[in-house]
């Protein structure tokens, strides 16, 4: 049935003369056309009914000498095509009051302000999807915008909370403190809209408010463009922000907000900012020029951004205090004026996959209790430092690279902190930095072409360094003080411009199968009254193995040199001078047997860039039982076990002097990340050493980095140093397709691989070659060169591991550092496992690393609370010490 249509115009029959009159008039779902003209008047709903103009959009303009040019207090009201004008920009322009609603739709509205009103004291109750805690990722913004949208239309029609507003392709312009408030318990969504000049916030939500916008502009708003505050909800999609005089958003108290795909420009404040206890998600949003900080918390808010940029902020790209959270994912933060990040006070920080390049200042800043953890993170070309921890902050870097800047990584804090499988590299002066009483520790980091010194460690600092290298340093590689507490194992030093090792005037500390190599000055210098202790460590190729000052009274155990033109380092358990050792060719600084990681996927770095120099040999039956106690990698066991008799047969037709059969050796590892390669190459090796079949058996593990040049003619001698390295044992290549990209044009990874193929051929039986990489890109590379397919003639699939198999890896963990399981724990961790989505991100072996390190560290909160909790107790791992997510499962 068609709702009847009444006229209003200044003349002609039938017609009212004002609008006013035939809302007065008409029945409830009438359709009231006006003609064209101004109507100073202020139209009253108080039925339902809906307002066009007669003639098209801009005939009919409603403009009041004052007060409001339209109140409703119906619901199910509707206004299209009008254009409302009001005389001052303080008040409101259009009212929808308690109860009623309103659909705005193709209007134009200036001086004056949207109100959508609801009941001040409503009480915080969010509708039944939306949980008091929000679903995490991705899930959570579809969740609230679901929320918030479901039961618009017929709370258009039957409001059951406060005023419900519909606004579509509307302009608002010339408001003042406000150009839309929703407040109480009041509701609107935004719809393809435009707010400009407000001389104040361009959106407003307070109370218990809830707003969806999708596609809203807002350009040169004196105050924030978006403001959140109270227990409001806000959920905002494909907005884009220009020019607001304070901040782009603004959340407070204990609001929540969700950004997508939205651009912040321009800014005089923050990009976004969270406060009190606010919550703030955002996702491939863009903060462009904001004159102050890109993403600013405080308080106790949390703010979590992903695949998101911030762009020439001109302080910092994300700033942290008070005790609030912040987290980045697959974010870009580029040209800050200030630190690129800078957590304070008792803040907490998560990167994951981050990018951040070109800082005025430092590209991390953690100072007074606050903490960072990092991960696969790059910070690039900062002016000062890479990452400065002062006070008593913290951070833990992971598999991340700090490249460029005055220095790498400054550690100036008394608390601890980790860099992991990392690089810090290209620095001006020094790439690691302990100051007076700092606490670090390195495992498998790598520094290399730093300006001066590789790790400096101050009086009073302490240094764990387990495995990597510093490799070509301006200066001496690692420089230690006085008063140091320090610990350095199979780390590898390779061309200084000074000393490789330094130990000042009254120092001490621990080297352990640590190599030398190409030193300016003497590989080892020790300082006036100094006691360091070295263990089984070696010299390579440079003019002096060591220089002593005055009553220096180093320990030397087992410790050779090899290629050095005046030695003088002892041969034994001495400390005064004698006659160098020959090193056996091809030995490493690692020591002898399987690692403490053998048995568990975690593919760690091995302590030096080499092998290990065995007090005696290993069996080849002992080698096997190592493989089969792996967890998984059924299929990889059986090929392995398979090659195995393969090589005993070929070594046993040459100790009979009959011809080998044809044989490559050399492998293709496909798997995803986490599977087990590097533990399984290693392994091989000294498999083939057992077998006679290898001088050594050691592994150097590269990737794109270590063979592809920066210019021309320096990618051949770069990729020919590595393999040279890995003669008598295993060169590994990580992620070996990127020598073979998509899209190759140039690109020196070709040239590479050429050399890669000579070297194959040249040197079949000294050294093996291991391709690993995703199963997919790996057929891109094989068929990047001819010679390749002819000699990478096998691949080994490395599967995902099951979750029972998971499980097993934390319980492998759990044994090692005397943690039990209980049977609730694994059954719950099972599900847990199998509840991840195995996407490209999942990390599989390492991915159960981290699941143990979170329970371990919520175990010890939990157990924290007891009196005196037994031996018992402290080892147990239940249910309750799962990550949240397991919880939620």
């Amino acid at each position: 049935m068609t709702n009847p249509v009444y006229r209003v115009a200044a003349r002609g029959r039938g017609a009212h003369r004002t609008i006013s009159d035939a809302v007065a008039a008409v029945p409830a779902g009438a359709v009231i056309a006006v003609a064209p003209g101004t109507y100073p008047e202020n139209v009253r709903l108080e039925r339902r009914v809906v307002l066009v103009p007669e003639q098209g959009p801009g005939t009919v303009e409603i403009r009041p000498a004052h007060g409001p040019a339209l109140s409703v207090a119906a619901p199910d009201c509707a206004v299209r095509q009008l254009t409302l004008q009001g005389t001052d920009p303080a008040e409101a322009l259009v009212r929808v009051e308690d109860a009623a609603g309103l659909v705005l739709e193709e209007c134009a509205l200036s001086h004056g302000r949207i109100e959508v009103l609801g009941r001040p004291d409503a009480p915080d109750t969010p509708d039944a999807p939306e949980a008091a805690e929000l679903p995490e990722e991705a899930a959570r913004l579809a969740a609230l915008h679901g929320a918030l949208t479901a039961d618009l239309v017929e709370d258009l029609q039957d409001p059951t909370t406060g005023g419900v507003l519909l606004l579509r392709r509307t302009r608002l312009h010339g408001a003042r403190h406000a150009a839309l408030h929703v407040s109480g318990d009041g509701r609107a969504r935004i719809e393809d809209s435009t707010i400009t000049s407000v001389d104040g916030i361009g959106v407003v939500l307070s109370g218990t408010a809830r707003v969806v916008a999708d596609g809203l502009r807002i350009t040169g708003s004196s105050g924030s463009a978006l403001r959140a505050r109270g227990a409001t909800r806000l959920a905002v999609r494909a907005a884009r922000l220009t020019g607001p005089g304070r901040h782009g958003l603004l959340a407070q108290d204990t609001a929540q907000v969700l950004l997508d795909d939205c651009v912040v420009e321009g800014a005089a404040g923050s990009g976004a900012q969270a406060e009190h206890e606010a919550r703030v998600d955002m996702t491939g949003c863009r903060i462009v020029s904001p004159g102050g900080s890109g993403l600013v918390t405080g308080g106790a808010a949390q703010l979590t951004a992903r695949d998101c940029r911030v762009v020439t902020p001109a302080a910092n790209g994300a700033l942290a205090l008070g005790d609030s959270a912040l987290a980045l994912a697959d974010c870009s933060v580029s040209g800050s004026g200030f630190s690129a990040l800078h957590l304070g006070e008792r803040a907490s920080g998560e990167l994951t996959g981050c990018r951040v390049t070109g800082s005025e200042e430092h590209a991390l800043v953690v100072t007074d209790e606050a903490r960072v953890r990092a991960e696969d993170t790059a910070l690039s070309d900062a002016a000062m430092c890479g990452v400065q921890v002062a006070v008593a902050g913290a951070v833990t870097l992971t598999g991340c690279r700090v490249t460029g800047g005055e220095s790498g990584v400054r550690l100036l804090s008394t608390e601890e902190s980790e860099l992991a499988e990392s690089t810090v590299a290209g620095q001006r002066k020094a790439g690691v930095e302990l100051g007076p009483g700092a606490r670090a520790r390195l495992t498998g980091t790598r520094i290399a072409d730093v300006g001066s010194a590789g790790v400096t460690v101050a009086g009073g600092a302490r240094l764990r360094m387990d495995g990597g290298g510093v490799f070509r340093a301006g200066g001496t590689a690692l420089v230690l003080w006085k008063d140091t507490d320090c610990a350095v194992r199979g780390v590898r030093v390779d061309t200084a411009g000074k000393n490789g090792i330094l130990v000042g005037d009254d120092a001490s500390g621990t080297f352990e199968y640590c190599d030398i190599r190409a030193t300016a000055f003497p590989a080892l210098h020790i300082g006036e009254r100094a006691e360091p202790r070295f263990v089984r460590c070696r010299v390579f190729d440079c003019a002096q193995d060591l220089g002593t000052a005055k009553d220096a009274a180093p320990v030397f155990e087992d410790c050779t040199a090899h290629g050095v033109e005046q030695s003088v380092l002892p041969t034994a358990t001495a400390t005064g001078p004698g006659p160098a050792a020959p090193a056996r060719p091809g030995a490493s600084g690692q020591p002898s047997g399987p690692s403490s990681d053998a048995g568990t996927p975690d593919e760690t770095e091995e302590l030096a860039d080499e092998g290990a120099p065995e007090a005696e040999p290993e069996s080849l039956e002992d080698l096997l039982t190592e493989l089969g106690e792996l967890v998984g990698l059924e299929r990889v066991k059986r090929d392995v076990g398979g090659m195995v008799k393969l090589m005993q047969t070929v070594r046993r037709r040459r100790e009979a002097g009959l011809p080998a059969p044809p044989l490559s050796r050399h492998l293709v590892f496909a798997g995803n990340p986490g599977t087990g390669k590097t533990t399984v190459a290693r392994l091989y090796g000294r498999l083939l050493k057992a077998l006679g079949l290898l001088a050594v058996g050691h592994l150097v593990e590269v990737d794109r980095s270590a063979l592809v040049g920066e210019y021309v003619g320096h990618t051949g001698p770069k990729t020919t140093e590595a393999f040279n390295r890995a003669r008598g044992g295993v060169l590994f290549i990580d992620e070996a397709y990127s020598l073979a990209p998509a899209i190759a044009g140039n690109d020196f990874g070709t040239e590479a691989i050429a050399t890669l193929v000579k070297l194959m051929e040249d040197q079949r039986d000294e050294v093996i070659v291991i391709a690993a990489g995703y199963p997919d890109d790996m057929d891109r590379f094989i068929g990047s060169n001819p010679g390749l397919s002819s000699r990478f003639s096998r691949t080994l699939l490395f599967e995902d591991y099951s979750s029972d198999e998971l499980v097993h890896i934390v319980e492998h963990h759990a044994e090692r550092h005397a943690y039990k399981l209980t049977g609730e724990a694994r059954e719950a961790l099972s599900g847990h496992f199998a509840a991840i989505p195995r996407t490209v991100r999942f990390g599989n072996g390492r991915t159960a690393r981290q699941v143990f390190q979170e329970m371990t560290e919520r175990q010890a909160m939990r157990v924290s609370e007891l009196d005196a909790p037994d031996a018992d107790v402290l080892m147990q791992l239940s249910p309750l010490d799962l990550p949240e997510t397991a919880l939620t499962h």
